[in-house]
């Protein structure tokens, strides 16, 4: 596959498309000042090639282009044109593709339509260059997707970017992305041809009988435990249940038959009586009694207390009525003075302002005082009566409650005993649980652990087969083989163009591992950072890229016949230089030595190697001249060359 032509079509189509054209099997310089798209171009080729994202800045490009497409030629001399809407976000599956015979040319804009999609797009031209329809299945265990090969991943080994050419540890397009460079590592040895879909579809079979032989290693490993675990557990219920009182006479070391019949057995005895709640309803009872006998023997200490109290005020009370009552008897003892007049004083004889009381109203006080507290001494008695009849009482209810509490003390030792008991059969009936359990999951058939055997023997016996079967499929060595021969055409291409270490005896090669350049001395391998400076980068990217297309060519191998770079030398100028040819102290003899290898290299191919430059550089010499497919530097009218037209921008 090479281009015939690229294209870029107006999103109005007021204008005719911007075309830009290709020479097949030989070399094509696109030459011109900075920021005029050279760059662009590639990123256009592989959005066209059906990557869903362009990868292109929002200058004038994106804002003034509506479709891509290029025209694809392939070895057949069938041709294709695949084209790419501009998405309308960061990326778009939509697709036209059109295939034809030799006749076949860019449609017109009226023509373009979303007719396919982006996988499509690839299966058809994956189809075109013979990529063979099969799924890359990644080792068993791989934390990565299968995937189907396809131009998709051909399409990395076409590309150089500007960055990418100039890089010192990478080699290949897209290769610091995710994931890509694990893609390449799967499919560089089926484009090299040292794999095969047949070697692929092996090496997956061989992969998953691995895979059954691990799987059926763990169910037999994980049988043999359980089997163990269940004879540990099975002794271990059987020690359990005999302390628990389930079982008696329990062998030391019992076998497995003999631990399954002693669970049965233990199974087998009748859960005991629960134990009745008539001991939680006598407390409660005797609770309550207590606490009423309580309440009463309060009452009754109250009564008794009041009782005291008014005994004691009575005696207080008529001993003092008593000794007034003598005092007053000492009267009896007048004569007659009795008679006195109490209205006149004694002593003065004067009148009084009060009458005084007469000695008979005292007698007669005195004789009333005297009866009341005989009638006093006649209640005494039964007061005491009934201060005995309290005690009486009160001594009888504190006899009931001692009874309540040595009731209750040993209700409570009961109701330990009960609860211990109470205890001893929840145990007992979680341990028959236990026991059902542990013979549930032993009811299995007594062969289970010799078919496991007899799986992992089966699958082990199918590894054996299929490992004899690719035992010739020793694809990195056969990949290492045919690096090798990629190297051998690499050491004297970087030899002619002088690059760091590479005069003999040092070899150059590309590093599977690595994915990148390396050099083989005497004494070591050195990797391409060590290497140095931006020249021997771009250098030895460009005798890899050379060396690696020029194999693949040879061998008809499914890959893209063209090999794209952006500013191979831009080591020799100055960052961004606006033209070239206007650097004078530029290394001129070696920029012509890069573009001459180029030049080499695809009359080497004979027609078979299609290689496009977009660089600064514009060489006086016929051959560079020939090989330039446009000049994108200001026309002698001032107009400026470049991707996208001027007169688009207006």
């Amino acid at each position: 596959m090479q281009l015939l032509a690229l294209a870029l079509y107006h999103q109005d189509n007021r204008n005719p498309p911007r075309v830009l054209r290709f020479h097949p099997g030989r070399l094509n310089i696109l030459t011109g000042e900075s920021e005029t798209g050279k760059s662009g171009v590639l990123a256009i080729i592989d959005f066209c090639l059906g990557r869903s994202k362009p990868g292109l800045p929002d200058n004038p490009i994106d804002r003034t282009v509506g479709w891509y497409a290029v025209l694809a030629e392939f070895r057949d001399g069938r041709r294709m044109v695949l084209a790419r809407p501009r998405p309308a976000g960061e990326s778009t599956n939509e697709a036209f593709v059109r295939s034809g015979d030799q006749t076949l040319s860019l449609p017109s804009a009226a023509e373009l339509h979303v007719n396919s999609n982006a996988a499509a797009l690839r299966g058809e031209v994956s189809a075109h260059l013979g990529i063979e329809d099969f799924r890359f299945q990644p080792p068993a265990g791989a934390a990565r997707y299968p995937f189907d090969v396809s131009v998709a991943q051909g399409a990395l080994f076409c590309f150089q970017n500007q960055d990418e050419i100039a890089a010192s540890k990478t080699l290949f397009h897209r290769q610091t992305e995710d994931g890509i460079a694990q893609a390449i590592k799967d499919t560089l040895p089926y484009f090299l041809g040292a794999a095969g879909p047949e070697q692929a579809l092996r090496q997956y079979r061989l992969g998953e009988a691995r895979r059954e032989v691990r799987t059926a290693q763990r169910k037999l490993d994980a049988a043999l435990r359980q089997r163990e675990v269940l004879d540990t557990n099975g002794i271990a219920l059987l020690r359990l249940a005999q302390s628990e009182g389930l079982l008696s006479d329990v062998p030391a070391a019992p076998d497995a038959d003999t631990v399954q019949a002693l669970l049965r057995k233990a199974l087998a005895v009748p859960p005991l009586a629960p134990i009745s709640s008539d001991v939680g309803d006598r407390r409660q009872e005797l609770n309550e009694e207590r606490r009423t006998l309580r309440a009463q023997l309060q009452e009754f200490d109250a009564a008794l207390a009041t009782v005291d109290r008014w005994q004691r005020r009575s005696f207080d009370f008529t001993g003092e009525l008593h000794l007034q009552v003598d005092r007053l008897k000492t009267l009896d003892l007048l004569g007659p003075e009795r008679d006195h007049d109490t209205d006149v004083c004694p002593m003065c004889t004067q009148p009084l302002e009060h009458r005084d009381p007469s000695a008979q109203d005292i007698s007669r006080l005195t004789n009333r005082l005297s009866e009341e507290l005989e009638q006093a001494a006649g209640v005494q008695p039964v007061r005491q009566e009934h201060l005995r009849a309290l005690q009486v009482q009160r001594n009888g209810l504190a006899e009931r409650l001692k009874a309540n509490g040595v009731l209750l003390k040993e209700l409570m030792a009961s109701d330990e005993n009960m609860a211990r008991l109470q205890e001893q059969h929840l145990r007992a009936a979680h341990l028959q649980g236990r026991i059902a359990q542990s013979l549930a999951h032993d009811l299995r058939p007594t062969d289970d652990v010799g078919q496991l055997r007899n799986a992992l023997a089966s699958a082990q016996e199918v590894v054996s087969v299929l490992e004899e079967h690719t035992a010739n499929d020793d694809v990195p060595a056969e990949t290492e083989r045919r690096l090798a021969d990629v190297a051998a055409q690499m050491t004297p291409w970087a030899r002619r163009l002088k690059l760091g270490q590479s005069e003999e005896p040092n070899e150059a090669g590309i590093s599977f591992k690595k994915l990148s350049v390396v050099i083989r001395r005497p004494q070591d391998r050195l990797p391409q950072e060590r290497v140095g400076s931006a020249k021997n980068y771009i250098g030895y990217h460009l005798v890899a890229h050379l060396a690696l297309h020029t194999y693949l060519r040879h061998h008809h191998r499914p890959v893209p016949g063209f090999l794209a770079l952006d500013q191979p030398t831009q080591a020799f100028f100055p960052s961004k230089p606006r033209d070239a040819s206007t650097v004078p102290d530029a290394d001129w003899s070696t920029v012509t030595e890069y573009f001459r290898l180029l030049h080499d290299v695809s009359e080497l191919n004979r027609g078979d190697l299609q290689i496009i430059v977009c660089d600064h550089a514009n060489l006086p010499d016929d051959w560079f001249q020939q090989a330039v497919i446009d000049n994108w530097r200001p026309n002698e009218d001032g107009t400026r060359n470049a991707l996208i037209p001027p007169r688009w921008l207006t």
